[in-house]
């Protein structure tokens, strides 16, 4: 690859700073301006934040279903252990981790709207496969190609939103979809509750028709999102000519000359680009956080329900007792993006969230009453989900140029959904009702978690701090993250 292909090059006039407000970008920007730019966030808010919130709902009732229908017989009905349903779960992780970077470096040729919508489609037709397996071999498969289909789907979403929307205005968003994650454990707890009424209609036990119903719905939604999901605001169809000029320019203006964005319409895919993103500190320390986060968030949607079923609930009540936690955690994700994006700043926020979910494992690792570990709940899963928007919008807004940011949310997220591989092994049977060990190791994590974004939010501190002194003065002209005016959300 050519210097000019890695390098790119910006000119050296009229940069304005990064994270600027509307106001700040165009002090004296008229009143229609303002009024028709509300209108431009209030269509993109409206008709694509829907879709994708749909579809990664869909992605983790799929994902976690497998929680649900192991209450309803899963293994005693295909022979398997539990051990052997770990492996099943971990091999989903596997796949699933595989896919995520070479998934975000072909987003841009293939284009969101096709790509995006063929992966909920094909997993959605996978998971109502899992309705009709018999052996091991056959959970391990679907398992498999499951992980395989939805790999691609959060990091796609976290690369497609950095070009419809400003650095300032991504958490928000973010938390907005991320929501919907945990909507639907509480949802998938009440749906499969209904589902399950239908065990024996059709000579099929109801654990497969959990599978069957909601891999259903997301094929059916996947289906439906390919007519309705825009490339970027430069297409979108639900835009007036009015309302796409003002949309493309709103991006140029607050970014283009800082970070490369008018750029990145025409980059071109460089190596060098995809090394840069591997190669960053910030890559690093803010996805072994995150790992730390999704070990406890993935054990915690796997496991609620078999938690709170040890503690002396029934198979169905423990299904409608473990939709209130999510319903909190709804709540405090959003109100915690919105902080995140109205103060801009993210490591900051996560340094005040994270200690809520450290307290409630810490707690319910060591108390024996039934009612103190269930108010634990509320703590874990509000200081896990909350903890997310903040993490995802963090690199993505202090990566500049296409390639590197794909490169940077793929990978922050290839590592931390490794964790999936602790969650799946930390809870088994044996150790309920209390799951000392897996609590005190998801405890571990996020107290590490919480040190690692102290790390980055002094590492981006630091980098700004040598920008203003005029270390960073012989990359004035590179159109990327290096550019002195770019500074790093901290």
């Amino acid at each position: 690859m050519s210097e000019h292909d890695s390098d790119q090059k910006l000119p050296t006039m009229n940069r304005p700073g990064e994270l600027e407000s509307e106001e700040k970008a165009e002090p004296h920007a008229p009143e229609f301006d303002r009024k028709l730019e509300r209108k431009v966030l209030w269509k993109l808010d409206t008709r694509i934040l829907p879709l994708l919130a749909l579809l990664f709902l869909c992605s983790f009732f799929d994902r976690t279903n497998v929680g649900n229908a192991r209450l309803y017989g899963l293994e005693k009905d295909i022979g398997i252990t539990d051990h052997q349903y770990d492996t099943g779960l971990a091999v989903f992780y596997a796949t699933y981790i595989f896919s995520e970077i070479p998934s975000n470096l072909i987003l841009k040729k293939v284009t969101p709207s096709v790509w995006l919508p063929c992966l909920a489609f094909f997993w959605g037709i996978v998971a109502m496969s899992t309705g009709f397996i018999k052996t091991y071999s056959h959970f391990i498969a679907v398992r498999a190609i499951l992980g395989l289909c939805e790999g691609g789907l959060l990091p796609g979403m976290i690369l497609y939103l950095s070009g419809i929307y400003t650095r300032a205005e991504l958490a928000i968003r973010i938390g907005i979809f991320y929501t919907s994650a945990s909507l639907s454990g509480a949802f998938s707890g009440l749906l499969a509750r209904a589902i399950s009424n239908l065990g024996g209609r059709g000579g099929l036990a109801s654990w497969r028709w959990i599978f069957i119903l909601f891999g259903l719905f997301s094929a059916t939604v996947g289906f439906t999102s390919f007519w309705l999901l825009p490339n970027g605001v430069a297409t979108a169809r639900f835009f007036k000519p009015e309302e796409r000029e003002c949309a493309v320019r709103r991006l140029r203006a607050q970014h283009a000359s800082s970070s490369g964005r008018e750029h990145e319409g025409v980059e071109r895919f460089s190596w060098s680009e995809v090394a840069r993103g591997v190669f960053n500190w910030q890559t690093w320390l803010s996805a072994s956080a995150y790992f730390g986060i999704l070990s406890g968030l993935y054990s915690f949607g796997l496991f609620l329900p078999t938690i709170i079923n040890g503690l002396g609930y029934t198979a169905n009540e423990a299904q409608l007792w473990s939709v209130i936690p999510y319903a909190v955690a709804t709540v405090a994700t959003l109100c915690t993006a919105y902080l995140s994006d109205h103060f801009r700043v993210r490591g900051i926020i996560m340094l005040c969230s994270l200690p809520i979910a450290i307290i409630g494992y810490a707690v319910i690792a060591n108390s024996h009453s039934n009612s103190v570990k269930y108010g634990m709940t509320f703590l874990m899963a509000t200081g896990l989900y909350s903890s997310v928007p903040p993490v995802l919008g963090w690199l993505s807004n202090n990566s500049a140029g296409h390639y590197k940011r794909a490169t940077t949310s793929a990978l922050q997220l290839a590592i931390a959904n490794a964790g999936g591989f602790v969650a799946v092994f930390i809870y088994p049977k044996a150790q309920g009702p209390q799951y000392h060990k897996g609590h005190t190791i998801v405890l571990s994590l996020l107290t590490a978690g919480w040190f690692l974004v102290l790390g980055n939010v002094l590492y981006c501190w630091k980098v700004n701090r040598d920008k203003a002194s005029g270390k960073y003065d012989k990359y004035a002209d590179y159109k990327d993250d290096r550019n002195p005016n770019f500074k790093l959300v901290l």
